[in-house]
């Protein structure tokens, strides 16, 4: 009974610190001068929906080496169809996001039965084929040099473009909560847990594999898709091999246990390499050393330490 208890108790804690903190960043621009201090911030907000739709195919035992493959997917559908057919940003937005999700049911199906290490693999090959794809229609994405010209969603400030990136992160959030605390999210880790016991009680590992992969690439594709109208230029750097490893590296820094892991492991580390942006060269071996950290020390993450730290304070009391 005690346990029962418990759960609503900590659902409407984790509610009142999730508002708290968008309550915060609602009102932090009041404090923000600095267009590149609003630019960080922006890129915070986008991979940390990035991010934790990572975490939504990991949750069923895939880590996928392709994320900023579909994110270019996005990104480039709707750039293309706002710079050459003059659509609207609002309705090519959208659009991109739904072409990512629909490339990603397609390959979802026989890339589903695919576990583990051996999934990792496929979606990397799989992410370099999306930019090899991207190069062949060099004549619209702007080959090696990008693309430019890509309408703008907002002609102003970056302030709209914060608030708009601050909406769109929380939209998002919720989408991805919601599929992760319905059916089909328990299934997943169920799926994660045992294949085999989850087959024998009627859960379909294809089916609830596919559905992930749908809304996890969804999810991407859009914030792939609003990146491209807020930077208006979009180059394949921006969605390689190393993009896909810094989001896997922010989802397992955060802890990949928690659905906030990927939310604070993205915020600290967007933060850290601007209090030290004096030694940028050396951002590379930060992050490894702190991955390591991670590894050997907090293999549950920041969030499992943060957990630790609450439970000895409770001991203690």
């Amino acid at each position: 009974m005690t346990e029962q208890k418990g759960f609503p108790t900590i659902a409407k804690t984790q509610a009142v610190i999730y508002l708290a903190v968008i309550v915060v960043l609602a009102i932090l621009p009041i404090f923000i001068k600095s267009p590149y201090t609003y630019h960080i911030f922006i890129l915070t907000f986008v991979y940390i929906i990035a991010t934790s739709s990572l975490r939504t195919l990991a949750i069923s035992g895939q880590v996928s080496m392709a994320h900023a493959g579909f994110m270019s997917i996005g990104a480039y559908t709707s750039a293309v169809l706002a710079r050459y057919l003059g659509w609207s940003p609002w309705l090519s937005m959208p659009v991109g996001a739904l072409a990512t999700m629909l490339v990603a049911v397609l390959v979802g199906f026989p890339f589903s039965r695919v576990r583990a290490i051996y999934f990792s693999m496929v979606s990397l090959f799989f992410g370099i084929g999306i930019l090899s794809i991207n190069s062949i229609f060099g004549k619209y994405t702007g080959h090696i040099n990008g693309m430019i010209g890509i309408p703008p969603l907002f002609v102003g400030s970056r302030m709209q473009y914060y608030f708009f990136f601050l909406g769109l992160m929380v939209f998002c959030l919720i989408i991805l909560w919601r599929f992760e605390t319905c059916r089909i999210g328990i299934c997943l880790k169920a799926i994660d847990q045992s294949h085999e016991v989850a087959a024998s009680v009627g859960i379909s590992e294809t089916k609830f594999r596919v559905l992930a992969m749908g809304v996890s690439c969804f999810v991407v594709g859009l914030a792939g898709a609003a990146y491209a109208h807020y930077n208006m230029v979009i180059s394949y750097s921006s969605f390689n091999l190393i993009a896909s490893i810094d989001m896997l590296v922010y989802m397992l820094i955060g802890g990949i246990g928690s659905f906030a892991g990927p939310i604070i492991g993205t915020a600290v580390l967007f933060i850290i390499p601007e209090l030290f942006r004096q030694l940028k060269e050396y951002t590379p071996f930060l992050y490894a050393g702190i991955l390591l950290l991670v590894v050997f020390v907090m293999p549950n993450g920041l969030v499992g330490l943060m957990d630790q730290i609450r439970d000895l304070v409770k001991k203690e009391k």
